[in-house]
């Protein structure tokens, strides 16, 4: 798909220029700061160097100090506390970090997770009846799910169970919730809504210790969790976000925990860790276990003492990953099949897809490469035996995928999720109306300029004046991810040094002219599956370390090329 680029606007050459000499920094990436707006010396520094000391204090999320008072009380009187979480990477380190911080106060803390499967997402009464039947719990501690479930809720506070629910997943209903149980979620008023669970966690238990210090408790060694989680969930890496990645993937380099460790060294992961390990190495090997069947084997990774468990765990892990990967590349050629011809046909402005055979495990995935691949709002569904279909959605910039939703409410099972990501069940005889339905919207929501993707580029440079240390400023504004983009180059009139090499049949190896004369490669990943334009070229690239043979070298990743002569 023909996509637009977005050259930048104009800036203050003056401000730019003294932003690079009083940061140390080039002029290229003082530019690049200034467009995203940090136009002062003061607040472009607390960009570059988030510190901790910068998070907001935890009292300030709403109910916080009722959920301390109430897990003092239960440390207090060694109440049974039972953490029930979700089966994603979020939710998984959400419960190690609640539960490993609160036996580490002296609490008598159990977890528990619903089988995807046959108990479905989040507070489920047929996973709450195997929970309470098995762990007998004084104290439920839902994380990561459990925002919108009033009815289970009820059901709860009728067993003589306290309820506590810690998450971050918008509410449906514009009333608050009943008295009777403490729910913490940014969603009801916090500066901070981009919090994952896991980062609310950190600042429940923050907030504990400042009420009950323990002086042999350091809560920067759970930080790791914390970024593990954070850059999973694909929140914005933004403000307390920025500062929990940027010290916890330091953290995780160094990790305290055996299971971490052992899965990074599995994966032979090199320091320093990146955003990118996490997204695409660490997270979907956690992620595994639970699309497939249970992520219980992934929660024990990363509470397991025990040296051959951890290899066992981590092995069993990687090989889940793959098991997973060959059923995800099958639903999503099918479905890839599907969306072709419907495009041909009508064009339509958003996908909805659901079949009986599709695994329920992997529909995230594949929504999100068919949303890519075609920039539609799409939602991929797998229907089990008895009809009812389990989906997951994503979404492209400007269309919140949760609102839509909650206008289809009456031909869903429930839904929930926020703007880019969400999930939903529904039964196969509603498939059809609520498809015409969620178009119906999409159409009148989306206009055609927003379904054409964009190249949106951050500044334009002149290669031949590229200078390796562009590269090591440019590392001081990550980490990189959802609201922080990696920076983004345009450089025109291009021309390769050589032809280029094509690797692995899909991939185009360049040479262009750099400083001095010396050339710099360029990788072009898919680029050779389609025809290119003869050069002079315009090329979008980012500009990455490659590290081959022990030797650390720069190196373009192009992300589009056009002919030289159109116009901005």
């Amino acid at each position: 798909m023909q996509a637009r680029w977005i050259t930048p606007l104009p800036i203050d050459t003056h401000v730019a220029q003294e932003l690079a000499e009083k940061l140390g920094l080039s002029f290229p990436i003082a530019e690049i700061l200034l467009r995203r707006g940090y136009s002062t010396i003061q607040n472009a520094r607390a960009f570059l160097e988030p510190r901790l000391a910068a998070l907001r204090p935890p009292e300030e999320i709403p109910n916080i100090g009722k959920a301390v008072d109430r897990l003092v009380t239960a440390l207090e009187r060694q109440e049974k506390i039972v953490l029930y979480g979700d089966y994603d990477v979020d939710g998984i380190t959400s419960l190690a970090l609640l539960c490993r911080s609160l036996r580490a106060l002296g609490g008598c803390v159990d977890y528990f997770i619903p089988e995807r499967a046959s108990e479905g997402y989040g507070l489920s009464f047929l996973g709450l009846d195997r929970c309470f039947k098995l762990l007998e719990p004084s104290l439920l501690i839902a994380v990561d799910c459990g925002t919108n479930s009033w009815k289970e809720a009820l059901w709860i506070r009728k067993q003589g169970v306290d309820l506590m629910i810690v998450d971050h997943h918008l509410l449906e209903k514009k009333e608050h919730p009943p008295t009777d149980w403490i729910l913490v979620n940014p969603q009801l008023g916090f500066s901070s809504h981009s919090l994952c669970s896991v980062g609310l966690v950190f600042k429940l238990i923050h907030a504990l210790l400042k009420r009950s210090p323990e002086s042999s408790f350091d809560l920067r060694h759970y930080l790791d969790l914390v970024a593990l989680g954070t850059v999973a969930d694909l929140v914005p890496l933004t403000e307390e976000n920025r500062i929990f990645v940027t010290h916890g993937l330091k953290q995780l380099a160094q990790s305290k925990w055996l299971g971490i460790r052992t899965l990074m060294e599995l994966l032979d992961l090199k320091k320093p860790i990146t955003t990118m390990d996490i997204g695409y190495k660490i997270g979907p090997r956690l992620n595994a276990a639970g699309r497939l069947n249970s992520a219980l084997e992934s929660l024990e990774l990363l509470m397991t003492e025990d040296p051959r468990e951890a290899i066992r765990i981590a092995q069993h892990l990687d090989h889940r990953n793959r098991e997973r990967q060959v059923i995800e590349r099958a639903l999503n050629l099918e479905a890839e099949e599907i969306v072709t011809s419907q495009m041909v046909i009508s064009s339509p402005r958003s996908i909805v897809l659901g079949r009986s055979h599709w695994h329920h495990g992997v529909v995230g995935i594949v929504a999100s490469r068919i949303s890519k691949r075609w920039h539609r709002p799409t939602l991929i569904i797998g229907f089990n035996e008895e009809g009812l279909g389990k989906g997951s959605g994503r979404s492209i910039e400007g269309f919140s995928l949760v609102e839509v939703l909650s206008q289809c409410a009456p031909y869903l099972e429930s839904f929930g999720g926020h703007a880019m990501a969400a999930g939903l069940t529904l039964k196969k005889e509603n498939l059809e109306l609520f498809s015409k339905k969620f178009e119906e919207l999409t159409a009148s929501l989306l206009t055609e300029e927003q379904l054409i993707p964009s190249i949106r580029v951050d500044a334009e440079i002149n290669l031949s004046q590229f200078d390796p240390s562009w590269l090591l400023d440019q590392e001081r504004l990550g980490p990189f991810g959802i609201g922080n983009k990696q920076p983004l180059f345009l450089a025109r009139s291009l021309e390769p040094v050589k032809e280029p090499r094509i690797l692995k049949e899909k991939h185009f190896l360049f040479q262009f002219a750099g400083k001095k004369q010396s050339p710099l490669p360029a990788i072009f990943f898919h680029g050779a599956l389609d025809p290119l334009p003869e050069p002079p070229w315009d090329m979008a690239f980012t500009f990455e370390w490659n590290h081959y043979q022990g030797k650390k070298s720069v190196q373009l990743q192009v992300a589009a090329i056009r002919s030289a002569c159109l116009e901005s």
